[in-house]
C-alpha cells in the first residue's frame, strides 16, 4: 500500500493518502477511517483474530480510546465511519484527530451521527465517502446487493491540490460532503461586528485568533452580534428541489427556489429512513400505488440504483416497485393525467395512505413509519423544474451561550443530497 500511495500521488494531479479503516465493534467505538499524511505508518488493528501473523499484536488498539491514544504523536486524520460496525462518537472521540463524521457511504445515510456530534457539543466538519467493496472510488454503484446508496463525494475547499492542502481543509472542516453528486456550493456567513475567528479550536486550549467580518463553512468564532447573514450559492448537478437551513439540531427554514404558484400536475413520492443504526438497517419498501379517477402519464424513479428491483407501471392508474433505504431516500416522481381529480393510494407494509390529489400541495404530507427517520412524504413540483442555480441571503437569529452550528442540507430533483459543514458560532454577551 505504501509503494502504491508513493508511486501515485502527484501535487497538483492527484493525491493518494495512506491509511486504513480500523474496525472496532460499535460498543468499543465503531469504525474509524485513519488518513496519514506520509508513507510507513503503523496499521494499529482493533485485533488480530482473522491475522495469522501476530508479530506485531502489541500494536493493535483494542477500541476506539485506545486507536487515539496510538495517534496522538502521528501526522494524520480520522473520520468517524459507519459501515457494517457504526462509529458512536458518544463512546469516544478526539477532537484534536476526528475532525469530521460521515453522513453518506455506500451504506447509506446517516444525519444521526451529525446530530449525535452537535449533541455532544463537538465541532465536527461533514464528509461523505464510498466504501463500496467494488473498487470504483467516485463511481461507486451499490449493484445487486443489500447496499442501498451510491458512494458519497467530499469536495474539499483547498488552496492546492497536496496531502498538506487537503489535511488542512479536513482539520479546518472546508469542506462538504454529498451522495455522489458534484454540485458546487459556497456557504459564507457575514456580521454586523467584527467577530473572533479562532485558528483552532478554542475547545482544544490556547489558540491564536483574527477580527473578521465574515467566514466560511467550518470556521469556529464568536460573536456580539444578536444575528448575522448567510449567503448560499449553489449551482448543481441537476435541477434544486429544496434547501434546508439548519442551527445545530433545529430546521430553520425550508425554501423551495420555485414559488407555490408554478405547482402543476406532476407530484413526488419518497420513502426515506432506515430500520436502526447497525447492520441490517435496511428498510423494505416493497408496495403500489393506485389512482381512482385519474391516471399516471410519466413516472420516473428517485434513486433506483438496485436496477434488478422492480419499477413498473402494471396499469394507468398502477405503480409497483421493489425498494430499499439504508437511511437516504428513494421513490418517484409522477406527472398525472389530471391536476385535481381522484384519490392517490400507497401501500407498503410499513405505510398503508390514502390522499385527495387536490390536497397534495407545496408543503409535504407525511406519514410516519418508526425507526430513524422512516416515513413517506408526498408533495407537488412543478411541471419543469429549471432552478440549477441558487444564491440566497438569510438573516439567522443567533442563540446566546452556545455553538449556533449553522449548515445547510440541499436536495436535487435526481435525488442526490448535499451538506455543508457547519460555522460554528459562540454568542458572547456585548
Amino acid at each position: 500500500m505504501n509503494d502504491l500511495t508513493r508511486e501515485f500521488n502527484q501535487d497538483q494531479r492527484f493525491i493518494a493518502f495512506p491509511g486504513y479503516e480500523w474496525s472496532g465493534n460499535t460498543g468499543l467505538g465503531g469504525d474509524r477511517n485513519v488518513l496519514y499524511l506520509e508513507e510507513g505508518q503503523p496499521i494499529h488493528r482493533s485485533s488480530h483474530a482473522l491475522v495469522d501473523d501476530l508479530s506485531d499484536i502489541d500494536s493493535d488498539a483494542s477500541s476506539a480510546r485506545d486507536l487515539f491514544s496510538r495517534l496522538q504523536d502521528r501526522d494524520c486524520v480520522v473520520f468517524a465511519h459507519i459501515g457494517g460496525r457504526y462509529a458512536d462518537v458518544k463512546i469516544a472521540h478526539d477532537e484534536r484527530l476526528e475532525t469530521s463524521v460521515e453522513v453518506h457511504s455506500a451504506w447509506g445515510s446517516f444525519e444521526w451521527l451529525i446530530e449525535d456530534a452537535l449533541e455532544k457539543g463537538y465541532r465536527v466538519g461533514i464528509v461523505s465517502n464510498s466504501d463500496g467493496h467494488k473498487g470504483r472510488p467516485g463511481a461507486s454503484h451499490p449493484g445487486a446487493t443489500k447496499f442501498g446508496s451510491y458512494g458519497g463525494l467530499t469536495c474539499m475547499l483547498a488552496t492546492e491540490l497536496t496531502r498538506e492542502a487537503l489535511a488542512h481543509s479536513i482539520r479546518k472542516r472546508h469542506h462538504y460532503g454529498t451522495t455522489g453528486c458534484r454540485m458546487i456550493l459556497d456557504v459564507n456567513v457575514f456580521f454586523d461586528h467584527d467577530a473572533v475567528l479562532f485558528e483552532t479550536d478554542p475547545n482544544l486550549g490556547e489558540t491564536t485568533s483574527t477580527s473578521t467580518g465574515s467566514a466560511m463553512m467550518g470556521d469556529i468564532l464568536s460573536s456580539s452580534d444578536d444575528q448575522l447573514r448567510l449567503h448560499i450559492k449553489a449551482t448543481g448537478s441537476a435541477p434544486i428541489e429544496r434547501i434546508d437551513i439548519r442551527n445545530g439540531l433545529q430546521t430553520l427554514e425550508t425554501i423551495r427556489p420555485y414559488y407555490e404558484i408554478e405547482l402543476g400536475r406532476r407530484i413526488c413520492v419518497v420513502w426515506e429512513g432506515s430500520e436502526y443504526r447497525g447492520r441490517g438497517r435496511e428498510t423494505i419498501w416493497d408496495g403500489n400505488a393506485t389512482l381512482t379517477d385519474n391516471s399516471f402519464e410519466h413516472v420516473e424513479a428517485i434513486n433506483r440504483y438496485n436496477i434488478d428491483r422492480k419499477f413498473e407501471l402494471t396499469g394507468p392508474g398502477k405503480l409497483e416497485w421493489s425498494a430499499l433505504t439504508t437511511g437516504g431516500h428513494g421513490g418517484f416522481y409522477a406527472s398525472l393525467a389530471d391536476r385535481e381529480s381522484g384519490i392517490l393510494n400507497i401501500d407498503t407494509e410499513l405505510v398503508k395512505a390514502e390522499i385527495a390529489i387536490s390536497d397534495i400541495g407545496y408543503e409535504d404530507t407525511v406519514f410516519e413509519a418508526g425507526g430513524l427517520g422512516r416515513r413517506i412524504r408526498v408533495f407537488r413540483l412543478p411541471d419543469e423544474n429549471t432552478h440549477r442555480s441558487v444564491e440566497i441571503e438569510r438573516q439567522v437569529s443567533l442563540v446566546d451561550d452556545r455553538d449556533n452550528a449553522i449548515y445547510v442540507r440541499i436536495i436535487q430533483q435526481d435525488g442526490h443530497v448535499i451538506w455543508s459543514s457547519p460555522v460554528y458560532v459562540l454568542r458572547e454577551n456585548a
